[in-house]
This record gives C-alpha cells, sequence and structure tokens, in this order.
C-alpha cells in the first residue's frame, strides 16, 4: 500500500467512523497525534521494549508499534482532509535533508 493509498483509506474510515460529522479545530489535530506518541511513552514506562506488539484479549493491537501506527494514521487521515500531498512533502524532505551539514551543525540529538 502506497502512502497515498494509507492517507485515504485512514480518511474513508474515520468518515465511516463518524470521526468527521463535525468540524475539528487544526490543533486539536495535532493534540490527537500528539496524544497517540503519549501513549507510546506511556508503553514504554510500562517496560514494554519497543518491537513489542501484542494484543488485547479483544484482539485490539497493543504496544509501541501499535501506538507509532495510529500516529502515522492519524497524520494521514489530517494530510487526506486537508488535502497534503504527503508523498511529496516526505519526498522534499528526505532529498533536502540528504543535504545538510552532519548533525545540522552541531545539533547534539
Amino acid at each position: 500500500m502506497t502512502i497515498a493509498e494509507i492517507c485515504s483509506r485512514a480518511r474513508e474510515t474515520a468518515i465511516a467512523h463518524g470521526f468527521r460529522d463535525e468540524p475539528r479545530d487544526f490543533a486539536v489535530e495535532i493534540a490527537l497525534m500528539h496524544s497517540e506518541l503519549s501513549e507510546a511513552l506511556e508503553e514504554y514506562r510500562d517496560g514494554h521494549a519497543p518491537e513489542l506488539l501484542y494484543h488485547a484479549v479483544d484482539g485490539k493491537p497493543e504496544g509501541i508499534p501499535a501506538e507509532f501506527a495510529d500516529v502515522v494514521i492519524r497524520i494521514c487521515e489530517a494530510c487526506a482532509h486537508y488535502g497534503i500531498d504527503l508523498d511529496a512533502a516526505l519526498e522534499s524532505k528526505m532529498t533536502f535533508n540528504a543535504t545538510r551539514a552532519f548533525k545540522h551543525g552541531g545539533k547534539r540529538i
């Protein structure tokens, strides 16, 4: 599946499940993306290894990989909603990043 297809599928699912019935502020979009990263951090704090994907009793995927997937899904759905070409943005940023100085000229992390 391509990134564009993931974005389209995420949007279709969000619409089908009522998550776009009412307008959502852009700041809320960002907060929802951030909340998925916070859930990944909580998985780590609970002692789960980054690569551990496990399933709840009801079959729901859990763990850091599942939370990272939720981040991507949220980002892709927002991109589809706002008409952002994520493929083009990724290509542009990765091409530019390849030209940057070592550690971007002195960043520590």
